[in-house]
């Protein structure tokens, strides 16, 4: 529910009923939005979350019937209840059973009877989404606290991870930086048999040289000047538990040959120290590195590779795993507002649209960076495209991220943008609302463009 007792949608073209239909639901709790036609409400709906529409059945412009079917098309229909002209009974059930509306009801009516249909409705669709949760889970859905992904390659990595925690294998997590490497390791440690002890992590290229040694072998006193005390390194500290090394290409050749003797003979040697000591580490490593090219090139040892390599897990950038977008978009903004005190409630169509259709260079962190600044720039108890930065809303042209080439005799844009138009409203089944998702222009701009170069069904 997007706020209150859920926020509403009133499609009414005549002002003075309007506002009495709105200070009525006001009055009820509602947070209520407004839309004096058809194509307002669909512009709406792009820009809001919404949990219920009502709307008149005769109005010009669009009528309530076409509106509902636009609606029915888009990705997540809110129920919509059409309210009819008196004694248009028939009219009512054809819209509910043939068209999809939630319910309907009949001028005159009382506001009780109103609101109960509401109510109702939006009771209904907060069990739509408990019930799409458990249809997930259901049909063997892998859920992992912390982790967000259900296309087909996350679920495959979650149940890897589920078949393996219980193991001692060394795993190497590739991917590139802010898919979330580090997730998957704490992922792993959370569901191993060490998990009653701490996770231990370093990032192997976040600390000089010279001073990685000591961090994770630890060193003797005196074993260099400042060394007034023995220190115990991360092999020791983790011993009995789990060492996840981040950034394992950015080790040099010396330290990489003591991690393999760490692996290889489960013991290590403090800096400055003769004696042995046995450890029980069980290793991750992480890298957004070409380990195969770094070995050619004489950069990283083939026989650490092979040892860490015992359970290879590759994590997709977020570009070719977009499905999953809506939900950790939605996850962080929900983080964000309680983080920060804002009462944000969703993001609006259109604004996810924009998320969805982005590149992300820097993956789920490059996009927690950007939610998190829209909910503090968000005026609204929803984040709308205004709330994105210009990059985001912005991006390359479409000609040049699909590679099209302008010929050398020129080209008719007009008859190009005819054409695509043409084809998006065959495609979508001649629904305005969908051809405009497949182009990514508004309900409004679509119409207008269609308008304009007078595109009709008999074409």
């Amino acid at each position: 529910m997007t706020g209150g007792k859920g926020t509403l949608l009133l499609v009414e073209d005549e002002k003075p009923a309007l506002e009495l239909l709105r200070k009525i639901l006001e009055g009820e709790g509602f947070r209520i939005l407004t839309a004096g036609n058809g194509r307002e409400a669909l512009d709406r709906l792009e820009e809001q979350v919404v949990d219920v529409v009502i709307t008149d059945l005769e109005m010009p412009v669009m009528t309530g019937a076409d509106l509902l079917t636009q609606i029915q098309a888009l990705a997540d229909p809110p129920p919509v209840i059409v309210v009819t002209a008196h004694g248009s009974k028939e009219a009512g059930r054809h819209l509910v059973n043939r068209l999809g509306a939630y319910d309907y009801l009949s001028k005159p009516f009382q506001p009780d009877d109103l609101v109960l249909k509401i109510e109702r409705a939006v009771e209904m669709r907060a069990m739509r989404e408990v019930n799409r949760v458990l249809s997930g889970q259901l049909k063997g859905k892998v859920v992992l606290e912390g982790l967000i992904g259900d296309s087909l390659v996350m679920q495959n990595i979650f149940k890897l991870v589920l078949k393996i925690a219980r193991s001692n294998a060394t795993v190497l997590i590739r991917g590139e930086s802010g898919t979330g490497k580090e997730l998957i390791a704490r992922a792993i440690h959370q569901r191993s048999r060490r998990a009653d002890n701490p996770f231990s992590a370093i990032n192997c290229a976040a600390i000089p040289e010279n001073l990685l040694e000591s961090e994770l072998f630890g060193y003797e006193r005196g074993a260099f000047t400042g060394a007034d005390r023995r220190k115990l390194g991360l092999f020791e500290v983790a011993s009995g538990s789990t060492l996840f090394l981040d950034e394992i290409g950015d080790l040099s050749l010396p330290l990489q040959g003591k991690i393999l003797r760490a692996l290889q003979e489960k013991e290590i040697r403090r800096v400055g120290g003769n004696e042995s000591l046995p450890v029980d580490v069980r290793v991750l490593a992480a890298t957004n590195r070409d380990l195969e090219q770094m070995m050619r090139e004489g950069m990283f040892r083939d026989d650490l590779y092979y040892r860490l390599n015992i359970i290879p897990i590759v994590i997709p950038p977020l570009r070719d795993r977009r499905e999953d977008i809506p939900e950790l978009a939605t996850r962080c903004m929900a983080r964000a507002a309680a983080e920060h005190g804002k009462e944000i409630s969703g993001i609006a169509p259109a604004a996810m649209a924009i998320l969805c259709a982005h590149d992300w260079p820097g993956n789920v962190r490059q996009l927690e960076s950007i939610v998190e600044r829209a909910v503090l720039l968000s005026e609204s108890d929803t984040i709308g495209p205004a709330d994105l930065p210009p990059e985001i809303r912005h991006p390359r042209t479409a000609a040049a991220t699909v590679g099209v080439e302008i010929p050398a005799e020129g080209i008719d844009i007009e008859e190009v943008e005819r054409a695509l138009l043409l084809q998006a409203m065959e495609k979508s089944d001649w629904v305005i609302a969908r051809a405009a998702k497949l182009l990514r222009l508004t309900y409004r701009t679509m119409q207008y463009r269609l308008e304009k170069f007078a595109i009709r069904k008999e074409e």
